[in-house]
């Protein structure tokens, strides 16, 4: 018999599967998810995060929606589950784990957070290096990481070094990363174990989500995992995607329901003996080769294993064999509604994605369109060179605490627009020469939730005696110092002419966008055009 006709046997095999056989099975099922359900009624539940929402899906991410408090791993799902969707015995999750470890002892990444886990013998120090690793990779990505890893560590290796720092010195640190809250809650958490904890780090996933603010289920778990070897499994976005395709789960992962699947998963799958590496190694093959959309299945280690590779396989043998007249070529049928697991009705399969019709992503509201008009003010700096002010953003809400020119926001006319911008620089730097107030270009700056769109203006003051007394809040800086302060990276963006919209043409910038350019570059040309010499 042919390998292609024992695989098309096989295929009828399953086909010819009575309902019932199944269903039995998801009877059984259902029955031991009541008497879980039962104890899990008469236990406590952890008080959630406020920074756990998704459950787990994008952990401790800044933004996203509150509400999905942690869920207790006994706690059922109240809708029908096959065990399609689950690893059925102990050989099948024996294999999986020793097939991802093999797989990660040949092919991880040296990353040097990695390196010190590995390397540092004491379990606070090691404790904190993890956790700064974690909360850093949170919605950014690995290559940015390692640069803001390797300084922040080295200006405070210990968790003593940080809670000594100021939140000026985090925030400088931090700026252009994103999500400036994590800093300023890992420095807090960092105080609060030196000076309520006696320097410890708590040792269980249990405690650190308990006791560290910022820390959610998924870095709680890492960090117990990873540095104190505690057997809990974790789901991050690539480990969520390498669960779902595995056991073919197309429902939206971000979901209560399906996210307290993907949780139960790990925990089952977690290795005891090497709980760390594992769950490095499941978020490892999720980043660089069960990707979002160009996955390597041929270089996975586990595609055996994998329910979406089975899909693919078996959707192309149908197809070969042009069969037709076919009910059913699903594996997973519960005979009492449909799985909540399963690819939703409305977006069956698409012979087109293959793996990736694995997981299906939910869909996600446009980010919401502002405006703000901001000033780059420009006075003669005491060495000759150019000063420029900066205020201080207020200490809660979107980009807390950092520095930026002064703003307000958009008005629908241009001269309500100067009239308000030269109301808001006054405040700051008392009377200015309103006609010299010139349009620039503008920026465009996307947040996670935030479409922002800055209409760039400049103004110079030449002529007259520098202004060296500001309000508190406020600061003239040269461009270096500019380009070294807690500054988020929408007041930088300017150095990428692409991204800056000007109204001279595309061809031969105009004074004004050559100024623009000129104040977000990190250096400075002796012969650059300045301010003074626009406005004349």
């Amino acid at each position: 018999m042919t390998p292609l006709v024992s695989r098309l046997s096989r295929l009828w095999a399953i086909m010819r599967k009575p309902r019932a056989a199944v269903g039995s099975g998801h009877r059984k099922q259902a029955a031991s998810q009541e008497g879980r359900q039962k104890h899990a009624k008469s236990n406590s539940q952890a008080k959630p995060s406020a920074c756990d929402g998704y459950a787990g899906m994008i952990p401790e991410c800044p933004g996203a929606p509150a509400g999905l408090a942690r869920q207790p791993e006994e706690v059922v799902l109240q809708a029908s589950v096959s065990p399609y969707h689950l690893f059925r015995d102990v050989a099948e999750v024996t294999a999986f784990r020793g097939r991802l470890l093999s797989w990660y002892d040949q092919e991880k990444r040296d990353l040097p957070w990695r390196r010190r886990a590995e390397d540092e013998v004491d379990p606070d120090r090691r404790a904190y290096a993890v956790w700064v690793s974690e909360v850093m990779l949170q919605q950014t990505q690995v290559a940015t990481v390692i640069n803001y890893y390797t300084g922040w560590m080295q200006k405070w290796p210990t968790l003593q070094d940080l809670a000594s720092a100021s939140l000026e010195e985090v925030n400088q640190l931090w700026a252009g990363l994103g999500y400036y809250s994590r800093g300023r809650r890992l420095q807090e958490g960092a105080r609060k174990v030196v000076e309520e904890l006696g320097g410890h780090m708590p040792r269980t996933a249990e405690t650190l989500q308990q006791l560290l603010p910022g820390v959610g289920r998924y870095t709680a778990g890492a960090i117990a995992s990873i540095a104190f070897g505690q057997a809990t499994g974790v789901v991050d976005g690539n480990v969520a995607r390498v669960l779902c395709r595995v056991r073919a789960i197309g429902a939206d992962p971000s979901s209560t329901l399906v996210s307290q699947r993907l949780w139960g998963l790990a925990q089952q799958l977690v290795d005891p003996a090497r709980p760390g590496d594992f769950n490095q190694a499941a978020m490892e093959l999720g980043a660089t080769v069960c990707t979002p959309q160009r996955p390597l299945c041929s270089q996975c280690p586990v595609q055996s294993l994998c329910r979406a590779r089975q899909r693919v396989e078996r959707e192309q043998l149908l197809a070969s064999w042009s069969l037709s007249g076919n009910p059913d070529v699903e594996e997973c049928a519960p005979n009492t509604g449909q799985c909540q697991l399963c690819l939703p009705a409305s977006e069956p399969w698409d012979q087109t994605l293959g793996v990736v019709n694995f997981p299906r992503k939910a869909s996600r509201k446009p980010p919401r369109e502002e405006s703000s008009a901001t000033c780059v003010l420009e006075q003669p700096g005491a060495l000759g060179g150019a000063q420029i002010l900066l205020v201080q953003r207020p200490n809660s809400g979107l980009l807390a605490g950092l520095w930026e020119f002064p703003s307000v926001t958009w008005e629908p006319s241009e001269q309500l627009q100067r009239k308000a911008l030269l109301q808001e620089l006054q405040r700051w730097a008392g009377p200015l020469p309103a006609t010299r107030l010139r349009h620039l270009g503008e920026v465009v700056h996307t947040f996670s939730h935030i479409k922002l769109t800055y209409q760039v203006y400049g103004l110079a003051l030449e002529g007259q005696t520098p202004v060296t007394t500001v309000p508190a809040g406020a600061r003239w800086l040269t461009q270096e110092e500019f380009h070294t302060a807690a500054v988020s990276t929408a007041m930088k963006k300017g150095s990428k002419r692409s991204q800056v919209s000007s109204p001279c043409s595309r061809k031969k910038p105009c004074m004004g966008q050559q100024v623009l350019d000129n104040f977000f570059r990190p250096h400075i040309s002796t012969d650059a055009p300045n301010l003074n010499s626009a406005a004349q």
